[in-house]
């Protein structure tokens, strides 16, 4: 397929209402109603915007694998306004009664062309996420009208392992889709701006803000980096909307061919212990 030169971004931020399903459905199309300029071709959720960081709520708030209100309510939104969604995750129950942390990924006519369900678990500091999901079994690069895309969620960004396989595989934009805590800014910050700059790969990084619960917050500064780390687009701190941005990957085939680190990637970084 012929590599496409420049795409048209939005990635959405919000304060999801925990356990609040259609209250949050609503939230996202005043957003789009509101902020979504003309003629973006991605669009881009957050980690569990469905139902807000709550582990607790997960499996209460669980959709069956093929019969998802979520990815009916986004495929309706591919249609209306035209765009491919990479839809952030909700928690899907599959056939065989497991709960993953899943993102559908939806073409401009809504049909759900993809799914990647979250490989690493977060369960330090009182989350227990892996008690009740179960890890995604690969990595999941998608191909989006001539755009691979590499798709991961929140805490997957603290295993560069993956990334490496995704710009491997001929990554052009790697995607984290978080609902990244506020105690945390400086690895969301610098992990996110790491994986950019070590692929030389476009980066959209967009995470949840407001109010979990109690003193609990989400982070919010959600950005998008280019190849060199430089921030091309971001919502800063805790603010609810839309970031928009053109993408030159063409910019970025040119940096790539002039700049053959990945070339110098060793075949054995085997350690002798003294």
């Amino acid at each position: 397929m012929e590599k496409v030169e420049k795409i048209k971004i939005s990635a959405l931020q919000m304060s999801s209402l925990v356990g609040k399903v259609h209250k949050n459905y609503d939230k996202v199309q005043k957003i789009l109603s509101d902020e979504l300029e003309n003629d973006v071709d991605l669009l881009v959720l957050p980690e569990v915007w469905t139902v807000g960081w709550s582990c607790e709520d997960f499996i209460d708030s669980a959709e069956d694998s093929g019969q998802s209100e979520t990815v009916k309510f986004l495929s309706d939104i591919a249609r209306s306004y035209n765009i491919t969604i990479l839809g952030g995750s909700f928690i899907e129950k599959s056939v065989d009664g497991k709960y993953y942390n899943t993102c559908p990924v939806i073409n401009r006519k809504g049909a759900l062309v993809a799914s990647y369900s979250k490989m690493h678990l977060y369960s330090y500091g009182g989350c227990e996420e892996g008690r009740y999901i179960t890890v995604g079994k690969e990595p999941v690069l998608v191909n989006i009208e001539g755009i691979n895309i590499g798709l991961t969620i929140c805490y997957d960004i603290r295993f560069p392992e993956i990334f490496r396989a995704y710009r491997k595989a001929g990554a052009d934009l790697l995607v984290n889709m978080a609902a990244w805590g506020l105690k945390k800014p400086i690895p969301w910050e610098t992990l996110t701006r790491a994986r950019a700059i070590e692929n030389q790969t476009y980066m959209v990084a967009v995470t949840q803000s407001g109010l979990i619960k109690d003193d609990e917050w989400n982070i919010g500064h959600s950005r998008v980096f280019d190849f060199t780390g430089e921030t091309v687009a971001e919502i800063k701190d805790q603010k609810e909307g839309l970031m928009t941005c053109e993408i030159n990957f063409n910019d970025m085939y040119l940096y790539r061919n002039s700049y053959t680190i990945l070339n110098d990637i060793r075949e054995n970084y085997e350690v002798k212990a003294l």
